[in-house]
């Protein structure tokens, strides 16, 4: 395979390939190594395009090695799924399939939270709109101010609910650590430390609600000997002298209403 000017062949790179007849080849010859060796001849003549490709999107977060790597796997994609025989130059066909899988990369292992692809591709859509909006287009971006979400609507022919997911989903790209410290803190208060907890009481709701109707059915004098224990935190010692009975007798009601109130709910959970 040679090199040829870009004057002679009108490829968009000097140094792009002419791989024309190694893919008519390709094509005739049937599966085995000769077939895989001129392949992998094909792959490795396109792979500085390919690496270029994924150095415009080196600074987007990931590394460059990394970004290597998925773009030989599209290139890859490109040259397996290549055919000469439409007559398009491989190049118009390589620059999509790679730049396409260099974009579904980000798309599927970047992001911190899990975004539908829908969203995703909404926030694509208003990241481009809200650059352009800034640099001036429309006038936008005369004042500094950021662009109104009807103005990105109007520029991006999107309707105004769909920017707003756009813009969300702008902010979920990436997640902060509980550890960051609050805007405005200066006292090292943390996101963590915004969180609430789980209320104990909630894990007594549901008994609550079960024992109601039981106390409800009990006699009045242990519904109230069981509101002072249990609610008034009284003594038995005390119920006692309120009641007028002894503690002993008082010790009995409270151990008789509980085993009460108790086989009753278990014998309505059963």
């Amino acid at each position: 395979m040679r090199t040829t000017p870009a004057s002679a062949e009108h490829h968009p790179h000097d140094d792009a390939p002419d791989t024309a007849d190694a893919f008519r080849r390709l094509t005739e010859l049937p599966d085995g190594p000769e077939r895989d060796a001129l392949r992998d001849e094909i792959v490795e003549a396109w792979l500085p395009m390919a690496e270029r490709l994924a150095g415009r999107f080196r600074s987007r977060g990931e590394s460059y090695e990394d970004l290597r790597q998925v773009a030989a796997l599209g290139l890859v994609k490109a040259v397996d799924r290549y055919d000469p025989a439409r007559g398009n130059a491989f190049e118009s066909y390589a620059v999509p399939t790679v730049t396409g899988e260099i974009k579904r990369h980000f798309r599927d292992h970047m992001w911190t939270l899990h975004v539908p692809r829908r969203v995703q591709d909404l926030r694509n859509r208003v990241r481009i709109a809200v650059q352009e909006l800034s640099a001036g287009v429309q006038g936008a971006g005369a004042s500094g101010r950021q662009p109104s979400v009807a103005e990105i609507a109007g520029h991006a022919d999107m309707s105004e609910e769909d920017v707003r997911a756009g813009l969300e989903a702008l902010e979920s790209f990436s997640a902060l650590s509980l550890d960051a410290e609050l805007p405005g803190s200066e006292d090292g208060y943390s996101l963590g430390d915004a969180l609430g907890s789980a209320d104990p009481a909630l894990d007594t709701v549901v008994d609550r609600e079960a024992v109601k109707p039981r106390l409800a059915a009990l006699p009045e004098r242990e519904r109230a000997i069981l509101y002072m224990r249990f609610f008034r935190d009284m003594t038995q010692s005390r119920i006692a002298e309120q009641l007028g009975i002894s503690q002993m007798h008082v010790s009995r009601l409270l151990s008789r209403s509980c085993d009460r109130v108790r086989e009753e709910v278990m014998r309505g959970a059963a």
